[in-house]
């Protein structure tokens, strides 16, 4: 028998059996996930993640706070002192700390039995935690103070349940205050505190500043106390001191900037042990609704039950995902499944506590930023949770009707700041394409992201889109423009340029989708003014030496004439030190550079391949962005970069830059993220990755590379079905990572792409694995789609 014959003859063979065999050793329905979760990663090192707590989405997060300088998720495991324990929190923001309002903090007992014996201000009590004590689970956190006292707290949606338990030779005397701050100390005009002084009960407000944002917000707080012991005395604070004779505190802001201490306390019944729990209801209407949602959510201080009902929320939001264990070491499950997790923490709902309007719709915060989430973090949602998504979706709908405009960043009740385009658009235009539907009215959507693209608001920096009339005149964003319209940072004009285009585009799938075909064609034109800013003969030096590329984007003034940014300016390896961001920005490019920027096309790469050279330049230009390290893959624009090779016709390429970057630079530590989580960005981008299927957002495509497991089974929320994707030859070595063929329901499939209805319809694609690169999706015919519809012709 001849040999090539007999090897096809077994592999097909092995494509059968796999594709009509179940798989033993993937986590069953029975195989609780959670164990793979660990919400330490990412809290140290920048990571800037929210490690305690939390719900899914859920309002109310419990953790401790921690004074580093890199706090803006409250906790930190890097050595850093504990400032308190607060309710309100965020995850993986860039910024200022955001949140950690009404931090408590406890006390075994005040010098000398005298409540003026114990340190109120916070930059004077932090204390040191032993960080062997430090156990976080999904809906659970806890740690043990240099003072002896173990805390641990689980919370519902709206309400943190805290317990404090201490022990002690002599009896003891348990103070636990409650200070009117925030993590960025950022309190305005008043805070007021009302001690109840028979319950002990409690309750207040105070302004505060948004971490990325513009205006103010006011939470309100209502805590009681549960004691085995009995409460002895209460009162307020003020600076250093304290009294059991006022009930009642108004402070004001600052005396040179900086809020003056306040807030009040709760001492109990000496005795040698107590367990204490404290139970605070948060909520952004009123005193009395945070009174409310405490009573109505956890009536009856039972800290077990309020844990496991967490608990079994979570279990049920990660149950879609399946995969198998094969050969696996624990770590790789760890990293995969916390990532998705982390997906569903921000953004937070707020439902019923929006103080803004009135509206039967959902509404949904912390959003930092869009510009992050649209990448793969919302995609992903989709996926697994597309009723949440079309919650999303609806309350992004329903605050442009109330405020005039989409957000593109938006937290604590407060507009943030617009990164580029209006990014939002994408982020409908993906639910629509994707056919998530649940309540949403599409047309007022439409009517959303068409206000985007055709007017301009006057605050540009916190909403929409800056420069239309030079957009709408000249096609490009214009460096140094003149914009009497609206204000907002003057710069950017390359990135914004690209993502106007690619905002453009999504716009025209949702028109075709509704019928309505003229402003389709019109939106798929200007979709294509990224061309305007493309130097044909501008070249790119390295450390002075020409690196051989020619054609980058440039920035071009009013007059049509070009300015000059160097391609490597906001890199990764650019000596200037700029950052590039909103608050140092002098740059064309946000957050990144030209030559990151060069690639952001995403919806007709085809075009941008033939301007750069065809597909050969094309994945040079590539491996250069990647192996010279001027991506930087903390940052979200260079998470598509790792999987453009596909539209060159090379999508083992994007297979083997996925397996560089995981586990090198995301891994299952503290330490484990390359740079802040940006409300799980990071996350999905884990979670995506491993799992083989990566999205281009706003169009129809998920891009194929091998999965970090022998299979991977998603079951659709809404059919009930289950996509299955299975490898043969899988080596949990990650050697045979190159697709060698792959079969789509038992059928040959070569194109190096797949629609959202292999996730709908719940089919199975079968990828046979080898050591090399092969042919399989290489042919023109293979590659994604692209605006342009041009063939790109392949190796």
């Amino acid at each position: 028998m001849n040999c090539s014959f007999l090897v096809a003859l077994l592999q097909a063979l092995s494509v059968v059996w796999a594709v009509n065999s179940s798989d033993p050793s993937i986590i069953d329905d029975y195989d609780d996930v959670l164990q793979y979760v660990n919400p330490l990663i990412g809290s140290a090192n920048g990571g800037n993640v929210f490690a305690g707590a939390s719900l899914p989405y859920g309002m109310a997060k419990a953790v401790a706070d921690t004074d580093s300088e890199s706090n803006q998720g409250g906790f930190t495991l890097d050595g850093s002192k504990i400032t308190g324990f607060s309710s309100l929190h965020d995850s993986g923001t860039g910024g200022s700390p955001s949140l950690g309002n009404f931090p408590l903090f406890p006390y075994v007992s005040c010098k000398d039995d005298e409540v003026n014996g114990c340190v109120y201000p916070k930059k004077e009590r932090k204390t040191s935690y032993d960080p062997g004590s430090v156990v976080a689970e999904p809906g659970y956190f806890a740690l043990t103070m240099s003072s002896g006292i173990q805390v641990d707290m689980t919370t519902s949606q709206h309400t943190s349940l805290f317990r404090f338990r201490t022990s002690s030779k002599e009896p003891s005397s348990p103070l636990i205050l409650l200070d009117l701050t925030d993590l960025s100390d950022s309190r305005q005009d008043n805070g007021s505190i009302h001690v109840d002084a028979t319950t002990g009960r409690l309750a207040g407000n105070a302004r505060f500043l948004p971490s990325f944002g513009s205006g103010s917000y006011v939470p309100y707080f209502c805590a009681d106390f549960e004691s085995d012991a009995g409460m002895r005395d209460n009162g307020i604070f003020v600076n250093s001191r304290a009294s059991t004779n006022v009930k009642n505190l108004t402070v004001s802001r600052s005396i040179n900037g900086y809020p003056l201490p306040g807030g009040g306390f709760v001492r109990f019944n000496p005795q040698t042990t107590h367990t204490i729990k404290a139970r605070v209801g948060v909520s952004f209407i009123s005193t009395d609704q945070a009174c409310r949602n405490a009573e109505n959510e956890i009536p009856t201080f039972d800290f077990d039950a309020v844990r496991s009902a967490a608990v079994e929320q979570w279990r049920k939001k990660l149950a879609p995902i399946r995969v198998s264990k094969t050969g696996i070491n624990s770590s790789v499950l760890t990293n995969f499944y916390s990532g998705i997790y982390r997906t569903m923490i921000n953004p937070q709902d707020y439902t019923g506590e929006n103080p803004l309007w009135k509206s039967s719709e959902p509404y949904f915060d912390s959003f930092y930023c869009i510009w992050d989430l649209f990448r793969s973090q919302l995609p992903f949602l989709t996926l697994v949770d597309p009723s949440t998504v079309a919650k999303i979706v609806r309350s992004l709908i329903d605050t442009q009707q109330h405020l005039g405009w989409l957000p593109d960043c938006r937290m604590s009740f407060c507009k943030g700041f617009t990164q580029g385009g209006s990014n939002a658009d994408v982020v409908l235009a993906d639910a629509f394409l994707k056919g998530v539907s649940e309540g949403i009215d599409w047309e007022a959507g439409y009517a959303a992201v068409k206000k985007d693209a055709e007017e301009e608001p006057y605050d540009w920096s916190n909403e929409g889109r800056g420069g239309l009339e030079s957009w709408k005149s000249l096609n490009y964003i214009p460096v140094e423009d003149f914009d009497y319209i609206g204000f907002g940072t003057m710069t950017r004009s390359i990135s914004r340029t690209l993502e106007y285009s690619y905002n453009d585009f999504t716009i025209s799938q949702m028109a075709r989708g509704l019928k309505k075909t003229g402003d389709a064609e019109k939106y798929e034109g200007t979709s294509r003014f990224w061309r305007n800013l493309f130097r044909a003969d501008q070249t790119s030096f390295l450390s002075g030496t020409d690196t051989g590329f020619k054609g980058f984007f440039q920035p071009k003034y009013l007059n049509g004439t070009w300015g000059f940014q160097d391609p490597i300016t906001c890199s990764n390896i650019d000596t200037s030190g700029r950052s590039c961001s909103l608050q140092n920005n002098a740059a064309e490019t946000f957050e990144s550079s030209i030559w990151e920027y060069q690639f952001f096309v995403p919806h007709d790469m085809a075009a941008l391949i033939t301007l750069l050279g065809g597909p050969s330049q094309f994945v040079r230009r590539l491996d250069f962005l990647h192996d010279k390290g001027i991506t930087y893959i903390g940052n979200e624009p260079a998470f598509l970069t790792v999987f453009q090779y596909h539209y060159a016709g090379r999508p083992g390429k994007s297979t083997s830059r996925a397996h560089f970057y995981i586990p090198r630079f995301f891994d299952p530590s503290p330490t484990g993220l390359p740079g802040n989580d940006d409300s799980g960005a990071m996350g999905s981008f884990v979670a995506m990755t491993m799992m083989g299927l990566f999205p281009n957002p706003g169009q129809n495509v998920y891009l194929i590379t091998t999965p970090f497991f022998e299979s991977v089974r998603i079951t659709s929320p809404v059919t009930g079905r289950n996509a299955t994707i299975r490898t043969v030859n899988f080596d949990p070595s990650y050697q045979n990572i190159y697709i060698q063929s792959a079969t789509l329901d038992g059928k040959s499939y070569t194109k190096n792409w797949i629609g959202h209805d292999f996730f709908t319809q719940g089919r199975e694609l079968v990828l046979v694995l080898g050591r090399n690169e092969s042919q399989w999706g290489t042919g023109a015919q293979d590659i994604p789609p692209s605006l342009s519809g041009a063939e790109v012709s392949t190796f």
